[in-house]
């Protein structure tokens, strides 16, 4: 019998069994399609060798006016920029500066814990504050131990809290994330009997973020529990959303806003040393908004707009629908007159707004039930707004991606796409997503672009994970779903840098498709057909050898290896009684690349699926069309 070629549909399903995908892909890992064939996803090496605090939920890309590439980095602690791949500058705003003397401290003889008095300081536990001014205390709590920042670890009550002592010039970020310092307490004496002095100045960031969902309004949700009982910290001064920052350039300078928080700014010229400050502070501010949902700067007529923010006529007061833009080409007025550009729109549909993408021609508005379609229209209306879909559902604020006209989401259960009209995504890998999924952590649904391979990577987390561990992926020019495992909090496509740059559960940033490891380490990825049968499987077939087609390219490996696996079955719902492993190995690279020729097997059954798998430093590897040699024997 002459050699049986194999040739699969690009693409995993999971929809139908195993049997009935025959000429499909059924498993998979770390791999995708390119021109209909399977190929080894690329590695990622750490992008800079600074860490940061929390995780990273958003991130955004811009060239100022001297070329430097800045990356605005927004974690459920902290907002950072990077400069050049180089450290993270914190610019998290400051939400209150106390009055010289309305700080103090007191410390206990043999402990590192120091108690701060600031009447009605409005902390939780977990933020961040620096003091200034300090004098010694009169022992080993010395001035340079007390003036410098601090993570609160505990509040007492409205006007009470905690923090650790530690060694002077020692950085938070250093003994938080790396620990390279530790251990870095300081103990007071019995001669740190002073409180500080006069002169001491609290400058409080604002408040961090959740960093895991929370959901509901009663005993346990948000804050509660993070100080004693009857403390600050029990006191409905907090959400119960996840930690989400939007952000948008206006011209060189940044504009962020943490959501269901106020809308901040921060001014290039000042330098990464200056903090963001808040939008309303800023010379000639009007009626700026003092709470929003998302703000984008609108790059077709330049306004900036905010989502669920407070109307002009409450301000203080959100709503959840509302739209609010500013005066064009202006980021501080925001007061609609007859002569300005500013201006209020009101959604119908829906209980809030729940994220807003902006494409080419319009920006696309979702609320938890309603998509809109918001468009420049010019003057005297500005901006108008029409209702395109209704019953729709959206995962989460980040769920949903535009790539050029058309915007792809994951909603609950289902994928989506707009180019004009709304349409459900067939989708080949649905039920095993989604019976697989913490819904629980569903705000952590993130979608991101990989543009180079025309792939949309949604990253999520697993019934059994707190965190993004899983990803599914589609991609538009093949038409095809694969999926895999891998920690992401985020993922920004290729801009100001050659390849896209993701979050780890590590705090730390990744420059992915960049060779074929794990940072270092080998990158296990593996694909697995379904079964296949001679004729419908009425008799057995005998396999007893296999001719591999297969690629190294761009390998860096001395001797590039994959293994590749041949397994038997009797029945669709038996097990795999027989299989062979065979590596096929690389050897040589000119004048035409050459590897093992042919593997001889001896299997028997009535399918056979076929699995390539690699797990080794260097190894690239792309498959084409390998044949085997299959016989038909007998019935029995």
């Amino acid at each position: 019998m002459p050699l049986t070629k194999l040739q699969f549909r690009p693409g995993v399903n999971r929809e139908t069994t195993s049997y009935s995908n025959e000429g499909g892909w059924f498993d998979v890992d770390k791999v995708r399609f390119r021109f209909g064939f399977p190929e080894k996803i690329g590695g990622w090496t750490k992008f800079t060798g600074a860490s940061f605090l929390g995780s990273c939920r958003a991130m955004h890309p811009w060239t100022d006016l001297n070329n430097s590439r800045l990356i605005g980095l927004g974690t459920s602690v902290k907002y950072y920029l990077n400069q050049d791949g180089g450290l993270f500058n914190d610019i998290t705003p400051i939400r209150e500066t106390t009055a010289a003397g309305d700080v103090t401290f007191a410390a206990v003889d043999g402990s590192s814990t120091i108690t701060v008095s600031d009447t009605d300081h409005g902390a939780v536990s977990g933020d961040f504050v620096t003091f200034s001014g300090a004098a010694d205390l009169g022992g080993t709590i010395t001035a340079g131990v007390l003036n410098q920042e601090y993570n609160i670890t505990e509040i007492v009550d409205s006007d009470t809290y905690t923090i650790e002592a530690r060694e002077a010039g020692t950085s938070i970020q250093e003994i938080t994330v790396d620990g390279a310092l530790a251990p870095t307490s300081v103990l007071a004496n019995a001669s740190d009997v002073g409180n500080g002095g006069t002169a001491v100045v609290g400058a409080y960031q604002i408040s961090i973020g959740l960093d895991t969902s929370t959901f509901g309004a009663g005993w346990g949700v948000g804050f509660w529990g993070r100080g004693t009982w009857g403390s600050a910290a029990a006191t409905p001064i907090i959400t119960s959303t996840l930690r989400i920052w939007s952000h948008d350039n206006f011209g060189e300078d940044l504009l962020i806003n943490p959501r269901n928080g106020g809308i901040y700014y921060w001014d290039r010229t000042s330098g990464l040393g200056s903090r963001a400050v808040s939008l309303d502070s800023l010379p000639g501010a009007s009626a700026t908004p003092t709470i929003a949902k998302q703000i984008i700067v609108s790059d077709r007529d330049r306004h900036v707009i905010a989502f669920g923010c407070d109307p002009e006529s409450t301000p203080g007061v959100q709503d959840p629908l509302t739209i609010r833009f500013s005066t064009q080409e202006n980021l501080t007025d925001w007061a609609a007159t007859a002569t300005n550009t500013a201006g209020e729109l009101r959604l119908g549909s829906g209980s809030e707004i729940v994220t807003a993408v902006e494409t080419r021609q319009q920006v696309l508005v979702y609320t938890d039930t309603a998509l809109y379609a918001m468009q420049y229209l010019g003057p005297p209306f500005t901006f108008g707004i029409n209702l395109v879909s209704e019953n729709i559902t959206t995962m989460s604020p980040l769920s949903a991606i535009a790539v050029e006209d058309n915007v792809f989401w994951m909603g609950l259960k289902e994928f989506y796409v707009y180019g004009g009209t709304v349409q459900r995504l067939p989708c080949t890998v649905r039920d095993y997503v989604f019976s697989d999924f913490n819904f629980d952590q569903r705000e952590k649904v993130v979608a991101s672009t990989n543009t180079a391979f025309s792939e949309i990577w949604w990253f999520y987390p697993s019934a059994d994970s707190d965190v993004n561990d899983r990803y599914v992926v589609y991609n538009y020019m093949e038409q095809a779903w694969y999926y895999g495992t891998l920690n992401r909090t985020f993922w920004m496509d290729r801009s100001i840098y050659d390849n896209p740059i993701a979050a780890g559960t590590d705090n730390y940033l990744y420059e992915q498709e960049t060779g074929f490891d794990a940072d270092g380490s080998a990158l296990t990825a593996y694909i697995e057909s379904s079964q296949i049968d001679l004729g419908d499987g009425e008799q057995f077939a005998f396999i007893r050898r296999m001719i591999p087609d297969i690629t190294f390219r761009n390998s860096t490996a001395l001797t590039p290896t994959v293994q590749m696996t041949l397994k038997t079955r009797n029945f669709p719902g038996g097990a795999y009684l027989q299989s062979t492993d065979k590596d096929i190995v690389k050897t040589a690279s000119v004048p035409v690349e050459q590897y093992t020729d042919q593997v001889h097997v001896r299997l028997r059954g009535r399918s056979f699926a076929l699995r390539v798998e690699s797990d080794e430093t260097g190894v690239g590897w792309r498959l084409g069309s390998p044949r085997v040699d299959v016989r038909p024997d007998g019935r029995r």
